[in-house]
């Protein structure tokens, strides 16, 4: 019988964790399980899972990035901007110009990161100030409406690709779960990539290997916030109207997926295939709690916070004892290892 990877048995629990969510709130809440809630979760994910992606880059290389809700706010307004005075601008050359943008942001976040040495945590805190500062002095205080925007990129995030047993898969939902699966499959094949893990479990051991770890760092920085603009043009298409306060509270919720998707906070360990299910479950619990009387609007944020720390938590008691068991299984390999010595 194959063993099932420490990875694999995280997604499977948490399928399972999602599917016991889902049957509860159903249990709760009056005609919950419809087409309706596939549609309205979907349409929310496409933009948590980009930047969940992109958290769990930086997180797998022992940072965090707490400037991603503002790299989605400044780069939806900028993008909104840019077409609004460039229409006919074609969407892939739009696409790009958001990545761009994001990827601008993280590279100056990477740089402090990677080659100042100032810990993830103390630069991005500042960045995501300083971001959304910037955004407040880019716009003039002035918002974007849908009525700027070009019928195309309004039209975007609902436009139904194929349908499943009445459930839409919508464009927006079905562009970012194909990014994430691009990502993921570049985390497993290419070595570049594979990169983040060596530098994330023992960066010393990373460099002694040939790996240049702070290029590294900046690059899943850079990565991340590349996926932020992306977001940004996702957040521009669904909402259409955009102030200065656009895509606050994202970088709680992509922190919230990743951690619960299975992403060791100490790096090195993790999946963006976890992250999105975990980005699901997120938003999952953040619509089921809408409709849900029992609880107030002014806990859901708790209740997200409480999921981080109850993630991080078994996380951290999952791999103590892993830790233990693999220690105890070398000393009982050992003395029979002796013995088999000639």
């Amino acid at each position: 019988m194959t063993r099932l990877s420490p990875g694999t048995l995280r997604i499977l629990a948490l399928l399972l964790v999602l599917v016991l969510v889902g049957a509860f709130f159903a249990s709760q809440i009056d005609n919950y399980l419809n087409a309706r809630l596939f549609n309205r979760i979907s349409s929310s994910v496409a933009i948590v899972a980009l930047i969940a992606c992109g958290q769990t880059l930086v997180i797998l290389t022992r940072n965090i990035d707490l400037s991603l809700g503002a790299i989605v706010g400044f780069s939806a307004y900028a993008t909104g901007a840019l077409v609004t005075t460039a229409p006919d601008l074609h969407p892939i050359l739009l696409a790009l110009g958001s990545l761009a943008i994001g990827a601008g942001f993280g590279l100056v976040n990477g740089l402090l990161v990677a080659y100042a040495g100032v810990p993830s945590i103390i630069v991005t805190l500042a960045a995501m100030a300083i971001f959304r500062s910037a955004l407040v002095e880019f716009s003039g205080a002035q918002s974007i409406t849908t009525d700027d925007l070009p019928q195309w990129l309004v039209d975007f995030p609902n436009l139904p690709l194929f349908t499943v047993a009445g459930l839409q898969f919508r464009a927006a939902f079905v562009a970012a779960v194909v990014i994430v699966v691009l990502v993921h499959l570049a985390l497993t094949r290419l070595r570049p990539a594979r990169a983040l893990y060596a530098v994330g479990s023992n960066p010393d051991a990373a460099e002694m290997a040939g790996i240049d770890a702070r290029r590294t760092v900046l690059a899943a920085f850079v990565a991340a916030g590349a996926l932020a603009g992306l977001a940004g043009l996702f957040f521009l298409a669904r909402f259409g109207n955009i102030t200065v306060v656009a895509g606050l509270g994202f970088e709680l919720k992509s922190i919230a997926a990743a951690v619960l998707g299975g992403v060791s906070i100490n790096g090195g360990s993790g999946s963006v295939i976890g992250a999105l299910i975990g980005a699901v479950l997120v938003d999952l619990i953040e619509n089921s709690l809408v409709r849900w009387d029992v609880v107030s609007e002014f806990w859901r944020e708790a209740v997200l916070g409480l999921l981080i720390l109850s993630a991080v938590t078994a996380d951290a008691l999952l791999m103590r004892r892993l830790t233990r068991l693999r220690i105890r299984r070398e000393k009982a390999a050992a003395p029979a290892t002796k013995e088999a010595t000639p």
